[in-house]
């Protein structure tokens, strides 16, 4: 099927039959994907297809990536642009392939302590270059489905990432429509990564996870899993923030859960 999705152009992939059965597998593997209504859920099909016939998917190593795989991840990366770009749009215009390992995997990097820099393997779960490529591992994509509304999702992580990236810089800030909402998403956005530096330096629980304190981009990222699959903590934790990310994703996942009168996702 993805192949056949890969030889079309994207009127033809925008009317592409999708199977039943995909459509089941988004329903319970997507988060927020149930909130949707039935338009919504059409043009999020209409983008999995485009996403499929545009970018390029590689099992690492050898590792034979299904068509379900394909769905899982490609549903997740385009739930972030649902609201935020048309059929016609560019649909991350800087990502050619997305790289998905069989498990967590090593990469050699280095890391400063001090003024010393220092050299070793790291274990990833995933990671999002700024021209051309998303890399996960499969078993954190499963994990991150498993449950969809306990905060971690390494697909809308690292797609986060290729959203934060497009206006140039992968620096936190994501292309914004004005210059004003530049200037608020800066303050509230700082405020919010400052209290969580603090809180983490006093020892404080904190609701945000702690490796949002590693960078600004990262901070960005775990935000955004956070505003998908826990939307109502994070409007009662986090108001000006969840305010700031809804206006971004044109989308209020709180409300939507608030109309449906469920308590879930938490």
């Amino acid at each position: 099927m993805f192949d056949w999705w890969r030889r079309l152009s994207r009127g033809e992939a925008i009317a592409a039959a999708f199977p039943a059965q995909f459509r089941e597998l988004i329903l319970r593997r997507v988060p927020c994907a149930l909130l949707l209504t039935a338009d919504e859920l059409a043009k999020l099909e209409a983008l999995v297809r485009i996403f499929s016939s545009e970018k390029t998917f590689e099992g690492a190593g050898g590792f034979a990536l299904t068509e379900e795989m394909r769905v899982v991840i490609a549903a997740r990366a385009c739930l972030l642009v649902l609201h935020r770009v048309e059929l016609d749009s560019p649909l991350y215009p800087d990502l050619d392939t997305v790289l998905v390992y069989p498990s967590s995997y090593r990469v050699r990097g280095q890391r400063r302590d001090g003024y010393v820099t220092i050299e070793g393997d790291e274990v990833r779960l995933g990671e999002s270059w700024s021209r051309g490529l998303v890399v996960l591992s499969w078993d954190a994509v499963v994990s991150g489905s498993a449950n969809p509304n306990d905060g971690h999702d390494v697909v809308l992580h690292e797609f986060a990432h290729q959203l934060d990236a497009e206006d140039g810089a992968m620096d936190g800030t994501p292309e914004l429509d004005s210059l004003e909402r530049y200037s608020v998403w800066s303050h509230v956005a700082g405020k919010e990564y400052a209290a969580l530096l603090d809180d983490l330096e006093r020892h404080r629980k904190t609701f945000i996870d702690a490796y949002g304190a590693t960078n600004a981009p990262e901070f960005f990222a775990v935000v955004v899993e956070l505003f998908f699959e826990k939307p109502l903590t994070l409007e009662r934790r986090h108001a000006e923030l969840y305010a700031e990310l809804s206006r971004f994703f044109r989308f209020d996942p709180a409300e939507r859960l608030r109309d449906a009168g469920t308590g879930s996702p938490r």
